[in-house]
Parts: structure tokens; sequence; C-alpha cells
């Protein structure tokens, strides 16, 4: 997949015409993309993919996410596009990583995947469970961040092993590393040292399902 810097550099070829010949920066694509200035400096800084807005300005382009990403022309996307998978991606949910959320009316658009994607979440067999929502907040840092399409497995809810899920509480929905204590108790941790951990009961959480992926792997 191209980084940060390709992914740019092709956006500014993209929209070339529309700025009569004058140079386009860094800003300009922000602006194009919503995102804001310091938001964009930060992605750049850690090669950080805005795979949300990418989806949104390659739908206002009519633009494969594949050609974009990847580099492929829609020529080798043929026999791809013709076993395409989709997900479940709801776009109005966001599970915090900071200080809970939720939404009230939850509408699941799909959600395109290039093919060398699926495998990253399990293959064909586990695309009925997957679903993606955004994140917010910044207690998930560095291993997520605010806007983040993460990608769900609702058919793992198993909290023996730990790892990061999705889970809901009296607070909100929340993603979060939960560990589970000798005592039974849940450790509730977020990966940003400045958040302490919360020690919940199982019967305070729903356990949505385990993230498996944001665009790539998940520790």
């Amino acid at each position: 997949m191209k980084n940060f810097l390709e992914i740019v550099e092709e956006i500014k070829s993209i929209v070339s015409t529309e700025f009569n010949g004058r140079k386009i920066y860094d800003k300009d694509v922000a602006d194009i993309l919503g995102i804001s200035q310091m938001n964009f400096a930060t992605m750049k800084k850690r090669n950080k993919i805005p795979f949300g807005e990418l989806l949104d300005f390659c739908a206002t382009k009519s633009i494969s996410i594949n050609w974009l990403l990847y580099g492929q022309s829609p020529e080798s996307l043929v026999e791809a596009t013709n076993r395409f998978f989709m997900v479940k991606y709801f776009g109005n949910v966001n599970a915090s990583a900071g200080g809970g959320a939720d939404a009230d009316e939850e509408e699941a658009h799909g959600i395109e995947i290039p093919h060398e994607f699926v495998i990253m979440l399990g293959g064909e067999r586990e695309l009925k469970y997957i679903e993606a929502i955004n994140v917010s907040g910044d207690s998930m840092e560095p291993t997520f961040s605010y806007n983040d399409i993460v990608f769900i497995n609702r058919s793992k809810t198993d909290l023996q092993r730990g790892g990061i899920f999705t889970i809901r509480t009296e607070a909100g929905l929340f993603i979060k590393r939960i560990q589970k204590r000798i005592d039974g108790k849940i450790d509730i941790i977020s990966d940003n040292q400045v958040y302490s951990t919360q020690t919940l009961d199982p019967s305070e959480i729903e356990v949505i399902g385990r993230v498996v992926s944001r665009f790539g792997s998940v520790d």
C-alpha cells in the first residue's frame, strides 16, 4: 500500500486542473479532505492514512480506492470486482477511546474492502461477522487515533485471552484493551498511559466484539 506522502501526491495530481496551474500545497489537500492542518501534520509525521476521508474523496471523484491506495488499474480490478467484498459500516457510530460514545440511531452502509485486506479480517468466512465503526478520543493512542475506522468481529466475544474489544458499559461504547483478572473481574486498559485502568465486574460489560483490524493488524 502507498504511504501517506505518496497518497498526498496522487491527490494533488487528481485535483491539479481545479487549481489553474497554481502549486498545490499540503494545506490544500488537508482542506480537500476536511482535515485540520494540525491533524494533517500529525498524520504525515506518523504515516497515518485517513481512510474515512479518502473513501469520501474517492466517492466524490468517482475514483477506485484500490487505485489510490494500491495503484491497481481499473482493468486489473475486473476479476476482483466480480468477487468484491462488502462489510457493514456504521459511519455515525463512534466507539470512544476516551470518554464514552454511542449513537442514538445506527444506520449501516456498505464499505468495499480490497481483496488483499480480507485476509487481515480472518478470511472470507469471517466477513459475515465483521462490522466497521469510527474511533473517537485519544486514550488508545498510539494504537488508534481519532477518526480511525476499525473492524470488529462480533462473533469473538470471549475475554479469556484478552485483547482489544469494543464494549458497552453504562458510560457508553468504548474501544479498550481488556484483561481478565484471577478474581474474575475485568481490567479496562487504555494504551495511552495518561489514562488509568478501570476494573469492572463482567456483569457490567456487554462485549460487542473483538477489534481485528484498522486497515492493518491489531496487537
